[in-house]
């Protein structure tokens, strides 16, 4: 009750803050970045460097209301099948223009619904990618699948292709939460797609649950979180639902007065994380938890833990493509997004041109700050000696930087001389303070719960 306490009179709360899966964040992008800025920043890849590679199927059979991402939905196939058409021609622009020997350290397959593309052109597409740029060792091939929407044709296809890691989302396996939420997905039909996965000897499995959810209890996400245990993810992210219909319309259709309040939410999270890290899973940063030998946790045992667009990674890639509407690139440059539309998208491709519609230039402050950023959210310490080799500054300089942090939030940071870091007792407030350092203005509405 004392850290409550305590917690309560920093503001957790009450507080909306950035996830800071980048930074600057996705709402400060500017149209001042276009299609002339991207094709640069492809072209001064470097011969025989190794790239990540995001391409996005904005399409579901269904929407779930609680979903806040770029999708829509079709009941036939025809709509899938010209957008990916539309894809290989965006494949064939970035290969003409990247330099030789470039090759793919992550290819990753979101949405949307990936796995509502048939087998053939999963198998077309898959091959049309490896055709142009070949797997760098050690790579990763990673697919979001929907249980509702594979069998084993899909599998099959999606095996044959390669696929190393299989990301699946179940939210919650409460009947009365899926309802609510417009995600009827039962514990059964999920364990017949995770035993697709591991017959084929796919071997590694990616989950996502989420708490804050509408009639969400501390024993209805625990039940959840044993029935998923039971089906022995290697990797799991415990995201915390935003509910924003004001940016979300369609999330308008889960009632207000349904969703646990600030507090609640804080429980319902320990719950799970304690059931979690008693079965032996390690936590990551602010919300995974991954298996000793997963990626994640030697990453972060090596302190080489990253964040993206897709969360917490181990990919040392210097550049991420962002293939499909809406997508984003991250190049040493700056950002870059293709159109939000499906339809200003596909007639930028057609017409032979990216669509790039907007992003961000980065500046050396951008640069310094995004790495304080995502050291508190990957490691939760700024190491001084980091910051003094790698981006001039001097101690004295730090120090000045670190003053206001440790005033505001007290014993929930540690400073000394070998820089700034979060206990355990503060890394609820990680957000919070890593707000701290982030240069820019926020409208607080914009984004999520603090907690």
């Amino acid at each position: 009750m004392e850290q409550e306490s305590q917690l309560t009179r920093l503001g957790l709360f009450d507080a909306r803050v950035p996830r800071y899966t980048s930074y600057p964040t996705a709402p400060h992008f500017k149209p001042t970045v276009g299609a002339a800025d991207f094709t640069r920043w492809v072209q001064e890849i470097p011969a025989g460097a190794a790239i990540s590679l995001y391409m996005h199927v904005p399409f579901c059979r269904r929407l779930c209301w609680f979903c806040a991402c770029r999708t829509q939905g079709t009941q036939s196939d025809a709509p899938v099948r010209a957008y990916a058409d539309v894809l290989l021609q965006e494949l064939d622009l970035l290969k003409a223009r990247l330099a030789p020997g470039v090759r793919l350290s992550r290819l990753h397959w979101g949405g949307g619904t990936p796995t509502l593309m048939p087998p053939d052109m999963m198998r077309r597409v898959a091959g049309a990618v490896f055709d142009a740029f070949p797997l760098a060792e050690g790579a990763e091939f990673s697919v979001e699948i929907d249980p509702n929407e594979i069998d084993e044709a899909r599998m099959d296809a999606l095996a044959e292709a390669g696929l190393t890691r299989a990301s699946i989302g179940v939210q919650d396996f409460d009947p009365e939460i899926q309802k609510t939420i417009g995600r009827e997905q039962s514990f059964e039909i999920t364990a017949q797609a995770i035993r697709m996965i591991r017959d084929r000897g796919i071997a590694s499995l990616n989950t996502d649950i989420l708490y804050g959810l509408p009639h969400q209890t501390p024993q209805k996400i625990a039940d959840s979180i044993q029935k998923l245990m039971a089906l022995s993810p290697d990797r799991i992210a415990l995201y915390g639902y935003a509910h924003v219909p004001w940016m979300a319309k369609r999330q308008v259709m889960i009632p207000d007065d349904t969703l646990p309040d600030a507090q609640a939410r804080l429980r319902l999270f320990e719950v799970a994380r304690d059931l979690l890290v008693a079965d032996g899973y390690d936590e990551i940063g602010i919300d995974h938890f991954a298996r000793p030998g997963d990626g994640l946790a030697v990453a972060q045992r090596a302190g080489l833990l990253r964040r993206n667009f897709q969360g917490y990674t181990d990919d040392l890639a210097q550049a991420l493509v962002g293939m499909g509407a809406s997508s984003i690139s991250r190049f040493p440059q700056g950002y870059a997004q293709n159109a939000p539309a499906t339809g200003a998208y596909t007639k930028a491709i057609r017409e032979g041109r990216f669509s790039t519609t907007r992003g961000h230039v980065f500046t050396d402050e951008d640069n310094w700050r995004a790495r304080m950023i995502e050291a508190l959210m990957c490691d939760f310490r700024i190491s001084a000696e980091e910051f003094i080799r790698d981006h001039g500054f001097t101690q004295a300089a730090l120090a000045a930087l670190f003053a206001p942090v440790k005033e505001e939030f007290g014993d929930m940071v540690q400073l000394d001389d070998s820089g700034l870091s979060i206990p355990e007792p503060g890394r609820p407030l990680t957000r919070m303070i890593a707000r701290r350092f982030d240069g820019y203005e926020m409208e607080a509405k914009g984004h999520s719960p603090a907690i």
